[in-house]
């Protein structure tokens, strides 16, 4: 299991950012609102829209990333490959795509709606609360990935018996779990049973 640190200069700006808003949801997932990205995530949660994607390569590994040691929220965590929050108004594809870019350096080859998940689960590290309504994401990638070292620390493609045994002895997001089982149906539609996915 290759694991790569990120390096590229895809670099952020350094600058004060405007406040990022987030669409709050209701149980449906029907937009209700908006509120500032912090205080969504601050105890005990405001339900909003979220996505989680996981891409594969040929060999059907999964592409995880290492949360950067400098984000407000689950730093420096093993993840799937990219997750974040549409803006006000932006679909979860579009919003996905974009995080995926913006993070990795790369565009999927293919990327396919795999259903949606809802949770709560608190980050004893930092106190904050993912009370998220998740759009789920499978899809490929076939180009170098290129990571920003400001969103990713480092990445590695993994097969199910390398995720168990890192999931063993490495700390991943308190989301990981959740999402990764609720996509698994489409999961194995795209990688074929015999990855054991």
């Amino acid at each position: 299991m290759p694991i790569t640190p990120a390096t590229a200069a895809n670099s952020s700006s350094n600058g004060t950012s405007p406040a990022i808003l987030l669409e709050l949801v209701d149980e449906q997932g029907n937009t209700i609102g908006t509120a500032e990205k912090l205080s969504a995530h601050q105890a005990p949660g405001r339900l909003h829209r979220a996505f989680s994607v996981f891409l594969f390569d040929e060999q059907g590994r999964l592409l995880l990333q290492r949360r950067a040691l400098n984000k407000y929220h689950s730093p420096g965590v093993w993840s799937n490959t990219c997750c974040g929050h549409p803006y006000p108004g932006e679909s979860p594809f579009a919003a996905a795509a974009r995080r995926t870019y913006e993070e990795l350096g790369v565009s999927p080859s293919l990327l396919a709606e795999a259903g949606t998940v809802r949770y709560n689960h608190p980050d004893p590290a930092s106190g904050l609360v993912e009370q998220e309504y998740n759009h789920l994401f499978v899809g490929m990638v076939q180009s170098a990935l290129r990571p920003d070292p400001e969103e990713v620390g480092e990445t590695a493609f993994v097969t199910p018996d390398e995720l168990r045994e890192l999931h063993s002895r490495a700390t991943f997001s308190a989301w990981f779990m959740t999402v990764l089982d609720a996509a698994r149906p489409a999961v194995r539609e795209l990688t074929g049973p015999s990855r054991g996915w």
